[in-house]
């Protein structure tokens, strides 16, 4: 998969936050096309999305080094990574969706790690992981079952792996 072909974020994490933010995978998409040099993307990046979006004055530092991430991240550069375990479960909030999410719970409690965890419900966002069955897990950007219930044993496998792969 081309770096490209990753679904555009809505969201980005600025500091410890998630945060969503108007134009912003059309932005990164546009940067990436172009191929612009990374001082001059992140200039772009933030001044396109602060169009959209209110930005605070004192936190804009924090805003640029954010899409600075996303931005190497998407062109595959070492360091762009998230820190920290980026976790989302993608379904409709029913009982499978649920039982999954709880799980999640379970096998992060057992190793003793943090994530962001999230649930995605809307069809449109789902469809920008290129999903096409529910439930789907995506850790760090990487979907790892989807139309499927998968064992606490596999979760707690795909999570060793992420993290391991981080360190």
């Amino acid at each position: 998969m081309r770096n490209q072909d990753i679904p555009a974020p809505r969201t980005i994490r600025i500091g410890t936050a998630n945060v969503g933010l108007i134009g912003l995978g059309q932005a990164l998409n546009k940067a990436l096309s172009e191929q612009m040099q990374e001082d001059t993307a992140v200039d772009f990046l933030f001044a396109t999305v602060a169009k959209e979006n209110y930005i605070p004055l004192m936190a804009e530092q924090i805003y640029r080094e954010a899409l600075r991430n996303e931005y190497q991240r998407r062109q595959g550069i070492e360091g762009g990574e998230p820190e920290i375990l980026t976790i989302r479960v993608l379904g409709s909030g029913c009982v499978t969706c649920n039982k999954l999410s709880t799980m999640l719970f379970e096998a992060l409690q057992k190793f003793g790690l943090a994530a962001d965890l999230e649930s995605v419900h809307d069809p449109d966002e789902i469809g920008r992981f290129g999903v096409t069955k529910t439930p789907a897990l995506i850790i760090n950007s990487k979907v790892k079952c989807a139309g499927r219930m998968p064992s606490l044993a596999e979760i707690e496998d795909w999570l060793k792996e992420e993290v391991y792969l981080t360190k």
